[in-house]
């Protein structure tokens, strides 16, 4: 967070002087008066990241929690404002919910109430971290500083975390799809979120994702996958993906180590590749830039069958680890 000093000089000088003949003198009083105030970040605390502060962040009140994505709040210069949280959406309890928005949720009545009663979770949840608080709002440089609707577009920061941030980890928000600088790291958070069944998430009764973890060892290492890629699979090809996850005491090592699927198709991790206890590694099958927490396949085309395939984890001397089929 930016740390902004002011600071207020004043200076008085007086000088008499005084001069007869047969002697002079001078006097000179001086009286300097510095007062400073400075606004210092607050302590970052164990939880969700914060990015640098941008130019124009500022201090505000909230007076107002409308649901788990708006709050209203009160400027520095007492003008009142709606802030619309960057980034991040909540399922709706003054309107209704669009289940097709929410992966994994079926489009019925079961669906729709579903995510209004997440909905009230996430204002619940909301109010009990911001309500009557006094929070930073931070601007994005991609999203501009208002939306289409005038309101503010911002993230908000309390007690040192990025609310908006903590929301999609714990499943009460779907990351938004619009352009602004945190989309990556928000949309992997969804993806742990939707694999864990946390919060929203556990509305979700289609495709392999919505209730986590599909296959586990007894050492902790668990397989899930998402072969249903929103639209043509072969359109969006980072969206079809097969997850690992480390639940176990001690990292592992998957250099060498494969992932194929029942026609053969195999991807083979590189060396040095690891998996640190309570770490997630997604392998996509299209193509990007690897991470420690997203690889890529490279595929032309998709890999995981919608109707049913098996996947299949061996280690660097190609003896089966893991295997999941679904239906």
């Amino acid at each position: 967070m930016v740390r902004r000093a002011t600071a207020t000089l004043v200076v008085v000088v007086l000088a008499v002087l005084a001069g007869c003949l047969g002697g002079g003198g001078a006097g000179a009083a001086a009286t300097v008066e510095s007062t400073a105030t400075e606004t210092a970040s607050p302590t970052a605390q164990s939880g969700s990241p914060t990015t640098a502060a941008a130019e124009g962040d500022v201090t505000v009140e909230v007076v107002e929690v409308v649901d788990g994505d708006t709050i209203k709040v009160v400027m520095p210069d007492g003008a009142r404002e709606t802030v619309r949280l960057l980034g991040v959406d909540t399922p709706e309890v003054h309107a209704e919910n669009t289940p097709d928005e929410f992966e994994g949720v079926p489009e019925t009545e079961a669906g729709r109430t579903c995510l209004r009663a997440a909905g009230e979770d996430a204002s619940a949840y909301a109010k009990s971290r911001l309500a009557d608080r006094t929070v930073e709002l931070r601007y994005d440089e991609k999203a501009g500083e208002r939306g289409y609707y005038g309101r503010l577009l911002a993230y908000v920061v309390v007690d040192g975390a990025e609310f908006n941030y903590d929301l999609i980890a714990e499943g009460h928000a779907r990351f938004y799809e619009s352009s602004f600088e945190e989309r990556e790291r928000y949309e992997r958070a969804e993806r742990d979120a939707r694999e864990r069944g946390v919060g929203l998430w556990s509305c979700a009764t289609e495709g392999a994702a919505a209730g986590g973890a599909d296959a586990t060892t007894d050492d902790g290492l668990s397989v899930s996958v998402v072969a249903d890629a929103p639209g043509n699979d072969n359109d969006n090809l980072n969206e079809e993906y097969v997850t690992l996850r480390n639940d176990g005491d001690d990292p592992v090592d998957l250099s060498g180590w494969t992932v194929s699927d029942a026609a053969g198709a195999t991807y083979t991790f590189a060396e040095g590749t690891a998996l640190d206890p309570g770490a997630s590694l997604t392998l996509h099958t299209g193509s990007g830039t690897d991470t420690d927490e997203d690889v890529y396949w490279g595929r032309g085309g998709a890999v995981w069958n919608n109707g049913g395939d098996t996947v299949t984890i061996r280690d660097a001397a190609g003896t089966e680890v893991l295997a999941y089929t679904y239906e």
